[in-house]
């Protein structure tokens, strides 16, 4: 039997009240099973943003239920939320957020310093391809190695999810696919579920399963029974 990561049912999320509501997401069910590489795809405004936000603990939804695994995530307190993004989830955005002042061993010590289990920041920068960077200050950095120090840092805590928020989003097409391998190697190494949020269709193409957004609503859930390499994406 497969085991979901997450299960939500019938999510609603509405911002504003009356005629200036707007309506994020509109009666949302879907689930999405361990280990696997998803992409949440769609135009600005399709929910996809919002959807990730909710399961992520950063937001929380007007109606409906989101599962973690056997936790009701919609039922936790500020403090619980706050426990469960800290010990289970990872964030990479598409601008990097890095601290200017301290090197890439330095940002991503940051986050071993709270984590449960955390990994040790020279493995993280190692297993990014970043090892022999990790004594350079972000302005020293190129965007994609930037990225990629932001994601060693999301992963240095060894989570059971990796939620990335457009992360070629600011990037070329060489640079973007080397930022996707390194997404592609953190879920086969260290077995994370991986939510990737793009308006860019090539993209899942390297996804296990693809989750299309239109209008608050998610319109298809596929899988891909051949998946391609970020190297063969069409960018």
């Amino acid at each position: 039997m497969v085991k979901n990561t997450f299960s939500v049912r019938n999510l609603r999320k509405v911002y504003g009240e009356g005629e200036a509501a707007v309506h994020a997401l509109r009666g949302v069910d879907l689930d999405i099973p361990e280990g696997e590489i998803v992409v949440l795809l769609g135009p600005s405004g399709s929910g996809k943003s919002t959807l990730l936000n909710i399961i992520g603990g950063l937001d929380r939804g007007s109606d409906g239920q989101v599962f973690f695994r056997d936790r009701e995530l919609s039922a936790m307190s500020d403090a619980e939320l706050t426990r469960y993004r800290r010990d289970h989830v990872g964030f990479v955005f598409q601008f990097y957020n890095l601290m200017p002042s301290l090197t890439a061993h330095e940002n991503v010590e940051l986050v071993t310093e709270i984590a449960r289990d955390p990994m040790d920041p020279d493995e993280a920068l190692a297993l990014v391809g970043l090892d022999k960077r990790a004594d350079h200050f972000p302005a020293q950095l190129s965007g994609g190695e930037q990225q990629r120090v932001a994601i060693a840092r999301a992963v240095a805590k060894q989570p059971d999810v990796l939620f990335c928020d457009e992360p070629t989003g600011a990037l070329d097409s060489a640079t973007g696919r080397a930022v996707l391998n390194v997404l592609k190697d953190v879920n086969e190494t260290l077995g994370a579920t991986v939510l990737i949020v793009t308006h860019a269709a090539a993209q899942a193409a390297m996804a296990d399963r693809v989750v299309r957004f239109a209008d608050g609503e998610v319109r298809e859930v596929s899988v891909n029974e051949t998946k391609l390499t970020p190297e063969e994406i069409e960018w």
